[in-house]
Parts: C-alpha cells; sequence; structure tokens
C-alpha cells in the first residue's frame, strides 16, 4: 500500500455522502431512479468521526515516517519499513496461538495494554491440525 509522505497528524475528514434528506423528491422520498439504490450500510457508516479513527494509525505511521524521512533522509524510514516487513513474517502452526512481539516493540505497542491482550476477539471455534494445515496450504 502506498502512501503520499505527509505531515497529518489528524486523520483527513471523510467525503461527505448525499444524506436521505439531500435525495429527497418532492414527496420526501428517496429518487431511486436520480441517485441509485438506498443504501442503509452507508448511512450507518457515514460518522465522520468513525472514519477518522478507523485511519488513526495509519495517518499516525505516515507522519512518523515523513518526518523521520525529513530529519535522517531516505534511508531511516526505508529501514523501518523493511524491518517491518521482516518480523511481520511470522511462521506458526495453524491453531496454536500466536504472537508477534517483535512487531509490537518495532511499532511502539509493547508497553500498551489492548482489549485483545485479555480477550479472543477472534476466537474461532477449535479445529483439529490437519484442518487448518490443510487451509494454511490451500489444499
Amino acid at each position: 500500500m502506498h502512501q503520499e509522505p505527509s505531515l497529518r497528524i489528524v486523520p483527513a475528514k471523510a467525503p461527505v455522502k448525499a444524506s436521505i434528506s439531500d435525495t429527497a423528491n418532492s414527496l420526501g422520498l428517496h429518487d431511486t431512479l436520480k441517485y441509485g439504490p438506498r443504501s442503509l450500510a452507508d448511512e450507518i457508516k457515514s460518522n465522520p468521526l468513525q472514519a477518522r479513527l478507523e485511519n488513526w494509525d495509519d495517518t499516525q505511521r505516515t507522519f512518523k515516517l515523513t518526518t523521520h524521512r525529513n530529519i535522517y533522509g531516505l534511508h531511516a524510514p526505508m529501514r523501518q519499513l523493511m524491518e517491518r516487513k521482516i518480523v511481520s513474517f511470522n511462521p506458526h502452526m495453524p491453531a496454536m496461538p500466536q504472537s508477534n512481539i517483535h512487531l509490537d516493540i518495532l511499532e511502539g505497542r509493547d508497553e500498551t495494554l489492548d482489549v485483545t491482550d485479555f480477550f479472543q476477539i477472534d476466537a474461532d471455534p477449535p479445529m483439529d491440525i490437519h484442518a487448518d494445515m490443510e487451509r494454511k496450504l490451500r489444499m
């Protein structure tokens, strides 16, 4: 994923989408022929604060890389990105708990506590190791 160098500290505002009141016809109903089918998912996701929070980590990472590029030169962010890519490759046995402490240290998350540290958010039902290996190897 290629990002422009940016000194933005806070994520940009999400593009404003037309609301139901903007697409209403003279009777107050959504004009489907003019504006297309109404999507409730877009209406729920149209919260500008939610879009900013979803892009918060990417914006902060881009800001830090741009700052290091301006201070130390082009080699510093390239080295950081290379180190992150190397440690993000984490071969592990499926169905076993996994952790990538190396990546946490490089990204500065080693001293913070998150919800996922205490609860298994994406806990799939336990499967046998053979089925997991077949899924990993796409067999």
